[in-house]
């Protein structure tokens, strides 16, 4: 790809998301990972965002390998489909969980109810498998998981803490659906969208074994006080929630390789930078905490570059991904990258030479159809001009609306991947 460096530098940011997000495409990155034909069948199970894009590279390159017999079910995010001739794609709801979720898996987990040690089962799994593969934990009831992950996404907790708690009330994830695969060989092919690239993390770790306890879990609903429905309560306090372990024997058949991830997409974008003559430092793959404190984090780095040359010398651009947290306080419409970039320009307040992009490379922030947003320079003042308070924005979670307004948003439609949050900083 030949790039050339925009005069618009929201033109440049827009280009190294683009970058960030070609990367991480699952046609780009599956070929390295194909498996041996077996003896049997190979069947292919699968979900999150870009599972429907994994399944369609992995139906291409079996294919024109050796042409063997492939089946399949994948789950993917309405609207996140893509046509295969062998594997049956299914949509549902994300990031609440929805009765064709629910089928979805109760379908999924008998595709795998009779396999023999001849047989292959090739699970893809990735990002937003962990709403939409739904089977409730036992007396558990859909309506009780939907609840939960409500509660869940609004209480501020970090992606895996959700993660612990949404393995133990499943039926399904936490290394369950790897060890109904059994006897089958297993391989998992994952591509992350997590701090830290931990398997049992991603999508709520599916077909991978999990340390961590009910006890775990029951500490992070402790800790944001989160409303448990009795029955989830009683699995947890119980420990009849208890996951899969990794030394289960069922696992043993089992090999988990990670196909992509956030730091890959970090660096195709700082390569891309080098290319059109920016020097880029890439901060981290893994930032966590509160979109509004990482703001005021990144936003005094910004300064201290500005006015002291420390620690990089400008003209830079700062990446980083990971994945930040919102605590609801207001009723607004938002998402962790455009609350991030609110508190940014506010942190910033019309400091010259600043501009940044925040998304979340699946293109989807929050429940939005908006991937993110763009801050410049003269954010603030272009919104004051409009009548548009940000400080009120920002404490009623109404990011989307404050850079709607302004047209700053940044839509990019299904990306059909999902490697986390990317943000860029340029600072001139």
């Amino acid at each position: 790809m030949t790039f050339t460096k925009p005069a618009d530098p929201r033109a440049l940011l827009r280009q190294m998301f683009e970058t960030a997000i070609a990367a991480a495409h699952p046609a780009l990155c599956l070929g390295a990972h194909l498996p041996s034909a077996p003896k049997g069948r190979t069947l292919v199970i699968g979900a999150g965002k870009a599972s429907a894009a994994m399944a369609r590279a992995f139906e291409d390159l079996w294919t024109a390998r050796d042409n063997s017999p492939l089946e399949g079910l994948v789950l993917t995010r309405y609207g996140y489909q893509v046509p295969c001739r062998h594997i049956e794609i299914i949509q549902a709801a994300h990031p609440v969980p929805d009765a064709a979720g629910l089928q979805a898996t109760q379908r999924m987990r008998q595709r795998v109810s009779d396999l023999t040690p001849d047989d292959l089962v090739v699970a893809l799994i990735s990002g937003g498998g962990s709403s939409l593969l739904v089977e409730p934990g036992a007396g558990l009831t859909l309506h009780d998981k939907q609840a939960v992950n409500v509660a869940l996404l609004a209480s501020g907790a970090a992606i895996s803490e959700m993660n612990c708690v949404r393995r133990h009330l499943s039926g399904i994830k936490g290394g369950r659906l790897g060890a109904a695969c059994h006897p089958a060989q297993l391989l998992t092919l994952l591509i992350s969208d997590v701090p830290g690239d931990s398997p049992m993390d991603i999508a709520s770790g599916p077909t991978v074994g999990d340390p961590s306890t009910c006890a775990d879990a029951l500490a992070v609903c402790l800790r944001y006080q989160i409303a448990l429905p009795p029955v989830a309560r009683n699995l947890l306090q119980s420990g009849a929630g208890e996951t899969i372990k990794p030394e289960d024997a069922r696992l043993q058949h089992s090999t988990v390789r990670l196909v992509t991830a956030p730091q890959m997409a970090l660096e195709a974008a700082a390569n891309a930078a080098r290319v059109v003559g920016l020097t880029p430092y890439i901060l981290g793959d893994s930032l966590e905490g509160e979109s509004r404190d990482v703001a005021k984090v990144l936003g005094g780095m910004a300064r201290q570059v500005l006015l002291h040359g420390q620690p990089f010398q400008r003209p830079c651009l700062l990446l980083s991904g990971g994945e930040t947290t919102v605590t609801l306080r207001g009723k607004g419409r938002g998402g962790r990258n455009v609350e991030f970039l609110l508190a940014l320009a506010v942190s910033l307040a019309g400091t010259p030479g600043v501009y940044a992009l925040a998304g979340d490379t699946d293109g989807v922030d929050g429940a939005e159809e908006i991937a993110g947003a763009i801050v410049t320079p003269d954010t603030l003042a272009r919104a004051w001009a409009q009548g548009m308070n940000p400080r009120i924005y920002l404490d009623n979670n109404d990011a989307h609306t404050f850079f709607q307004q302004l047209g700053d948003s940044v839509i990019t439609g299904p990306t059909l991947t999902n490697v986390n949050d990317f943000r860029a900083i340029l600072i001139g």
